[in-house]
């Protein structure tokens, strides 16, 4: 299975290529490009997936799946990547699965015990997903507040994220910008079915329309 990997939703336009056999189990990474950006990804994303299939001498035609990264993140950056993936799926007739941020964090993380993601949400907010040991979710997705947010953390868990040190932790690891090789990894185990690329919001956006503006209708 050749699997495009696409991650859009944060600081960084991130795509990756690779091959996956025995379900899986053996990955070949044909190529990964990586670029830091706050804004842009729009205009960056498809000339990058056409650099990367360059590179890795490929063609679209060769894939059998798109990964996208759904959130939670920007909520513009987040629509590229959805927008992109469901876009090439259609085109070449083949599933686009969604990945969490959440997901790609805990496969790249490679932990052997439970672990606790934490990323700073701002507004006194943190987004919040912890696996146990096996690479479970204890519990979905969610934006809690800060001073609730411990209570949420499993017995034993490792906290990783740029929210960690709000949770107590001195050092932790930098989860950010994802890896698109693990975002690819956790696309090929997907079952499509079960997985559709839907933005996952966690809250509404900042932005809010302002019903008490009036705009004078032309005649």
């Amino acid at each position: 299975m050749r699997v495009l990997a696409i991650d859009t939703t944060g600081l960084a336009c991130s795509v990756a290529l690779a091959d996956f056999s025995q379900g899986g189990a053996q990955e070949s990474v044909l190529g990964h490009i990586v670029e830091p950006m706050q804004r842009g990804h729009a205009e960056a994303l498809m000339p990058m997936i056409d650099r990367l299939f360059s590179g890795a001498a490929a063609a679209p035609a060769s894939l059998d799946r798109v990964a996208v990264v759904v959130g939670p993140g920007s909520f513009t950056g987040l629509r590229v990547g959805v927008a992109a993936a469901r876009g090439l799926a259609l085109a070449l007739s083949i599933p686009a699965v969604a990945v969490t941020v959440f997901e790609a964090i805990r496969e790249a993380a490679a932990s052997d015990g439970p672990l606790m993601i934490a990323l700073d949400a701002k507004r006194d907010e943190i987004y919040a997903q912890a696996f146990d040991a096996a690479g479970e979710p204890v519990f979905p997705p969610c934006a809690v507040a800060v001073a609730e947010a411990a209570g949420f953390v499993p017995t034993g868990a490792r906290i990783v994220g740029s929210a960690a040190m709000l949770l107590g932790v001195d050092v932790a690891p930098q989860v950010l910008p994802l890896d698109p090789r693990a975002v690819a990894r956790v696309g090929a185990r997907r079952d499509p079915a079960d997985a559709p690329p839907r933005p996952l919001y966690l809250r509404k956006p900042d932005a809010k329309l302002q019903h008490h503006v009036a705009i004078a209708r032309a005649r």
